[in-house]
């Protein structure tokens, strides 16, 4: 048995404290809240899971990241505009250092450009990941221009520019953008120009496949919150899960790619019990074998904790074969077509709003945050 500390930082468990928005984050159990212990059995599920597809964790808390990358069954981390905020509202020291340390290179650089700030600030967060995990490190351009393709380009273009200046090269860094339209082309723009994106809020297939058509690295499918749709249109609380809807969704996806040629590489985020409570790991165990997944410390460390056997579900070469979906749109989705399929999938219109509007209030919340300090260093 090899125990490892688990120290979750109390600056990401107070961050928010009586935010009362409904999390987007898995239940609770996904955030360890006190000083406790990994421990990773031997043949855990963990490490069985590892074999077969590439693990990230999914966290901005730097001691967590340490710990579990610790165990060698994590290679990559991926972070969002929640976990910047909350190092930028945590008050903790190691993130107040970065929120300094923002505040004075945009002062420097560009007057009080708030913007420079939250973007410098993200890839203070993310160079420190950098020197925990071997693998990728995703950072998201700010959500607000989700439907802004040149402004987005500024922006992604700006954050390879600040990573490259602190010395983590292009190569490790997964540009986050919404799966919109215009997200999708500045995509494929930038994936032209050698950066490298995670194309997130990923509900449905329109969105999956036209990512892929356009050339995107990595895709970040959601099973956990298209379970959540389905519950509330069918009025159903479970599934087993190899039925559960968000497990049906990204299987086809992953099923696409490996028959039609492409290399996007299919990472699903945010998990649900497909069976209910006392299931956490329903939807982890039956995508197992998919190429990535990105998975918070709780459930990292249930996995950890348990045996057994983890059968894998997902192979590419079967997942070809099963694959009854010919090639979408010709193999290049147009912007019209994309539009109309989106329209037509409930879920994808749904679930993609609601992710932005969560993302942009934690960004808003951020940047009067940032702009108040600016303004407390210039007075």
């Amino acid at each position: 048995v090899l125990t490892r500390s688990l120290l979750a930082s109390r600056a990401f468990g107070k961050a928010f404290a009586g935010h009362s928005r409904p999390s987007l984050r898995p239940s609770a159990v996904s955030r360890p809240t006190s000083r406790q212990s990994v421990t990773v059995l031997a043949e855990s599920r963990l490490e069985q899971l590892a074999r077969v597809t590439t693990l990230s964790i999914d966290t901005g808390d730097l001691q967590v990241i340490k710990d579990f990358a610790a165990t060698g069954f994590i290679t990559d981390a991926t972070t969002n505009p929640l976990f910047v905020s909350q190092a930028g509202l945590s008050g903790d020291p190691v993130y107040v250092a970065f929120v300094d340390d923002a505040i004075a290179y945009a002062r420097e650089k560009d007057g009080d450009d708030v913007a420079l700030a939250m973007d410098k600030l993200a890839v203070n967060l993310g160079v420190a990941i950098a020197k925990l995990v071997p693998g990728y490190i995703s950072t998201e351009v700010d959500p607000r221009l989700s439907f802004d393709k040149e402004e987005t380009l500024r922006r992604a273009r700006r954050i390879i520019a600040l990573y490259e200046e602190a010395g983590v090269p292009r190569s490790r860094v997964l540009i986050k953008l919404a799966a919109t339209w215009e997200g999708i082309a500045a995509m494929a723009e930038l994936e032209a120009e050698g950066i490298t994106c995670n194309i997130t809020l990923v509900f449905g297939f329109v969105q999956a496949v036209a990512a892929a058509q356009y050339g995107a690295r990595l895709i970040s499918p959601f099973p956990g919150r298209i379970l959540d749709y389905n519950k509330r249109v069918q009025g159903r609380e479970a599934w087993e899960p190899d039925e559960d809807p968000g497990v049906v969704a990204v299987r086809r996806m992953y099923e696409y790619f490996k028959r039609h040629g492409h290399e996007t590489i299919c990472m699903p985020a945010s998990w649900r019990p497909s069976r209910g409570k006392g299931h956490d790991l329903d939807e982890i165990e039956a995508l197992a074998g998919t190429d990535r997944m990105t998975i918070p410390p709780g459930f990292l460390e249930q996995l950890a904790q348990s045996s057994g056997t983890l059968p894998r579900k997902l192979e590419a070469a079967k997942a070809a074969d099963t694959c009854s979906d010919d090639i979408l749109c010709g193999g290049k989705i147009s912007e019209a077509q994309f539009r109309l399929l989106m329209n037509q999938d409930g879920c994808a219109t749904e679930k993609t709003a609601e992710g932005l509007r969560a993302f942009i209030a934690d960004t808003d919340k951020l940047e009067e945050v940032i702009r108040q300090k600016l303004e407390e260093k210039s007075s």
